[in-house]
């Protein structure tokens, strides 16, 4: 399914070269546009098996399915129907307006929460979200991502006590696409 998945990111044409930004305000000279591969519900679909697979391989237990907005809302609504648990939306800021939450959804003291991600380069963005979660008093049993840049969110992320789990690595894309990473 993993090759599925890669096949998919390709056909979709995901990998855009050219002068980037990124979230974490790295320059690069190609984007992950992963946002194109979750509007379509089959791939939807697949990474939300691919990651229910591995949290059951790795013995990850959750009670809940969480992720920052806005590329992870939807692979966590995915799998959030493909596991029967509840969903969890981790805002940027809390809102300033209505309930003023940060995080859509109930969040109990020693919930299991999956936290999932569409790219991750330096995992700023998910680690933002994961803190935010644990203060609600969330404990974080895994993050999943779509895609790792490979770019040190692994070892940030697991300085900060958390596990990484990519479902495709950058170079596995690149050797598939038969581009250099370079």
């Amino acid at each position: 399914m993993k090759e599925e998945l890669i096949r998919m990111i390709l056909e979709e044409e995901c990998i855009k070269f050219g002068h980037f930004i990124l979230t974490s305000g790295k320059e690069s000279s190609y984007y992950i546009d992963i946002k194109k591969l979750i509007t379509n519900p089959k791939a939807l679909r697949l990474i939300a098996r691919l990651i229910k697979e591995k949290a059951e391989e790795e013995g990850i237990q959750f009670d809940k399915v969480a992720g920052p907005e806005l590329g992870a809302v939807p692979i966590a609504t995915a799998l959030a129907l493909e596991t029967d648990r509840p969903l969890l939306i981790v805002r940027k800021k809390k809102k300033e307006h209505g309930t003023g939450r940060q995080i859509e959804g109930e969040v109990k003291e020693g919930d299991r929460v999956l936290l999932v991600e569409d790219v991750t380069t330096t995992g700023g963005s998910v680690l933002r979200a994961a803190k935010i979660l644990k203060e609600a008093g969330a404990e974080i049993t895994g993050i999943f991502v779509v895609v790792d840049r490979e770019e040190g969110a692994k070892e940030a992320i697991e300085k900060e006590g958390f596990k990484l789990y990519p479902l495709v690595l950058v170079h596995e894309l690149f050797e598939a696409a038969g581009v250099s990473s370079e």
